[in-house]
């Protein structure tokens, strides 16, 4: 005879990521290991708290770590958030442009926190729009 279902299902417990120690480029693949098996071994899908609090001296590797563990978090169907990070870390995030992709809260359906939309890059043209041409219009 089977047991019984339990009313309550267990809930997933929040998976975090803690960087409390100077980050080298060498541990930035052992990092989105980490995330790897953090998210492999949980419960249901979620955002992956990275803590950041511990970063004492941010500098672009640590960046570049966290920027890893987004594009990991991604690929593996979930978005990551950032806890503790200080103003230095901030205004480093801001200057290199992946202050809203890195702390901004998850959207609802969107892995990695981001609205959809944006601005088009250089050169591109935006999506959604067709380029009208007239008859007798000289090739470009």
């Amino acid at each position: 005879m089977a047991a019984p279902e339990p009313e309550n299902p267990p809930t997933p417990y929040p998976a975090v990521l803690v960087l409390d120690r100077p980050v080298t480029r060498a541990e930035v693949e052992r990092l989105c290991e980490r995330l790897h098996a953090l998210v492999r071994h949980r419960p249901g899908a979620g955002p992956v708290t990275v803590d950041v609090g511990g970063v004492r001296r941010p500098d672009l590797t640590v960046v570049e770590a966290l920027a890893r563990l987004r594009l990991t978090a991604h690929r593996l169907g979930c978005g990551i958030r950032l806890r503790g990070a200080g103003g230095e870390l901030r205004r480093l995030l801001a200057w290199t442009g992946l202050d809203e992709a890195l702390t901004a809260p998850a959207a609802s359906g969107h892995a990695l926190g981001l609205e959809p939309g944006g601005q088009t890059e250089q050169r591109e043209e935006a999506l959604g729009v067709q380029e009208g041409v007239e008859p007798g219009d000289p090739a470009a």
